[in-house]
């Protein structure tokens, strides 16, 4: 198997589809720091596949190349899914360059019961993206207790 292969990915990824692919990946590099890794364009230079990089992780970028797939800006900014990264480096400046680049940030940096600190921002085409960094390790008796849940299972 050649070691150069383009689809070598992390296990799990996510495809956000959006109006204008083009723009998204702009915007996703300048505000989120997602790296563009993979460009597919067809003969009139529309994209029609697009991936992203973000540590070991990746996203798919595409234009709604279907019915059955929209960017929540052509269904009223309804979301069907958010996207959650798992920052290493300061979340407020991070939030502060997502900000600076257009982002809407619909929840400001916060800490989290659980351990976790965490913002939410909103795209130029309505995906929700949560970004959190664990500040933390808070037991399962603790978090329970804090939160007023009953918690099956917990991260080891």
């Amino acid at each position: 198997m050649p070691t150069d292969d383009p689809f070598k990915h992390a296990v799990l990824g996510s495809g956000v589809f959006y109006r204008d692919p083009r723009a998204a990946l702009s915007f996703l590099q300048a505000a989120f720091g997602f790296e563009p890794s993979m460009l597919v364009s067809d003969a009139d230079g529309r994209l029609v596949h697009a991936e992203m990089r973000f540590g070991d992780g990746y996203i798919i970028v595409d234009s709604e190349w279907d019915e059955r797939v929209a960017s929540p800006a052509s269904v009223g900014g309804r979301n069907t899914q958010a996207v959650y990264v798992r920052l290493q480096q300061d979340i407020d400046a991070h939030c502060e360059k997502a900000r600076a680049a257009g982002a809407e940030i619909v929840e400001q940096p916060a800490d989290h019961f659980y351990g976790e600190r965490q913002y939410r921002a909103r795209d130029p085409e309505g995906h929700v993206w949560t970004f959190t960094r664990t500040v933390r390790v808070v037991p399962k008796d603790e978090a329970e207790r804090l939160s007023g849940l009953r918690i099956e299972g917990w991260h080891r």
